[in-house]
């Protein structure tokens, strides 16, 4: 079974969060991924929850186990120069390296875009950082909150102003990582045009700063700074939540073409008043309004009103938790829960890929790897090192293999 990336060699430097989720979603899409740790700790997720109960597997934590599938795992030890030497002949045989350090570090490791260029022309550098690889503040250190604070969508989440609240999810740490998908991919389309590589430079901050999107335009346009407003909307009416007998559902009225069935369906004596029939005046009476159907539906629970909105086609939801969206029937269809094994046995449900293709059919996930697990059989693939120089990089402890790397210093 054929998947899009395949024969794209991917060294994958990463840790945490950003730059993992972005060779997660390569490595779904086919690319060879190796991911390269340095011994004994491996990369720093390796290490979160490993001793929760709750929320690890063998040792091996929500983390990790989530972000690193379908990847293999070499050890090297980057800082040491004879480490570097065997990590250049892996650059020789790939096509992209990616990482997400703080800015600098590459250089400092000689493992930035001009260095491995010289090693390998053809070779794409991706940097996921904080905010990229130049400007005023770029050295700064970053994390999701950082930028989701920065980025300005913080300020206009949560109920109310003085209220911002960050999203739920690490949008700035997922947003940076699916960015560098997109930037690999293009620099790819694109060296099959020139025949070289190029350095992708990702900065968190400018992904924040693009997802503000139509919110930006309208603050350039008035001038007004836009405050949070909770879940409603700044345009339509109803647009919001609501609590019923036991969940919360949402009602989202676009336009005025719902509108009509929503009184009929709630049969509220004041809601017929003809003035509500278009949105720009139900804007202006939109706490009014929204009170009125809050007192209506908490009456029944969430799976009458469901039915019932449903039936007259207005568009609704129920605001799920997570056991209610990983078992949504539409959720398992379209194959977004797989059961991904742990290489000692047993295996966890993790969230698929989301990017479908019609001619390209999802590969089975293959295990999150121990650390070193691969050294040996990487080097053996992609190089032409003979197994004299392989044994003197183990004798020297600059690449480690399988469970050497664990214990390794």
């Amino acid at each position: 079974m054929s998947r899009p990336l395949e024969g794209i060699r991917l060294l994958d430097l990463t840790h945490m969060l950003s730059g993992p989720y972005a060779a997660m979603i390569l490595a779904d899409l086919g690319c060879d991924t190796v991911k390269v740790e340095p011994p004994g700790q491996g990369e720093g997720t390796r290490r979160l929850l490993e001793n929760d109960p709750k929320h690890s597997i063998h040792g091996m934590g929500a983390y990790y186990f989530t972000l690193n599938r379908n990847k293999r795992s070499v050890a090297i030890d980057l800082k040491a120069p004879a480490g570097r030497a065997f990590f250049y002949e892996l650059v020789k045989a790939s096509d992209v390296v990616l990482d997400n350090f703080s800015a600098g570090v590459t250089e400092r490791l000689g493992i930035d875009h001009e260095t491995l260029a010289a090693v390998n022309p053809r070779i794409i550098t991706c940097s996921v950082t904080g905010f990229g690889a130049d400007g005023p503040n770029f050295q700064r250190p970053a994390f999701d909150q950082i930028v989701q604070g920065l980025g300005g969508g913080m300020s206009i989440t949560g109920k109310g102003p003085g209220d911002a609240v960050r999203a739920g999810i690490p949008i700035g740490d997922l947003g940076g990582g699916m960015f560098a998908v997109m930037g690999v991919q293009a620099a790819l389309l694109a060296r099959t045009r020139s025949g070289r590589g190029q350095h992708v430079d990702i900065s968190m901050l400018d992904v924040q700063i693009s997802l503000l999107n139509y919110m930006a335009t309208m603050y350039a346009m008035s001038g007004e700074v836009p405050q949070p407003i909770g879940n409603s909307h700044f345009v339509h009416t109803p647009y919001n939540t609501f609590d019923t007998a036991d969940d919360a559902i949402i009602i989202a009225v676009i336009g005025d073409r719902f509108w009509p069935p929503l009184v009929e369906l709630l049969d509220i004596e004041a809601l017929r008043d003809r003035k509500f029939a278009t949105a720009d005046v139900r804007l202006t009476h939109k706490a009014f309004i929204e009170g009125l159907i809050s007192e209506a539906l908490a009456a029944e629970p969430a799976a009458v009103w469901l039915e019932r909105l449903e039936a007259a086609r207005i568009p609704c939801a129920r605001v799920n938790n997570l056991a209610q969206a990983l078992s949504d029937p539409q959720v398992r269809h379209r194959g977004m829960v797989v059961d991904v094994a742990h290489p000692e046995g047993g295996s966890v449900e993790v969230p698929g890929n989301p990017i479908k293709l019609s001619h390209d059919a999802d590969a089975p996930y293959t295990s999150p790897p121990l650390l070193g697990a691969h050294t040996l059989e990487v080097f053996r693939e992609w190089t032409e090192l003979d197994a004299q120089r392989i044994e003197q990089g183990l004798a020297e402890g600059v690449i480690v293999q399988g469970e050497a790397a664990r214990g390794a210093a």
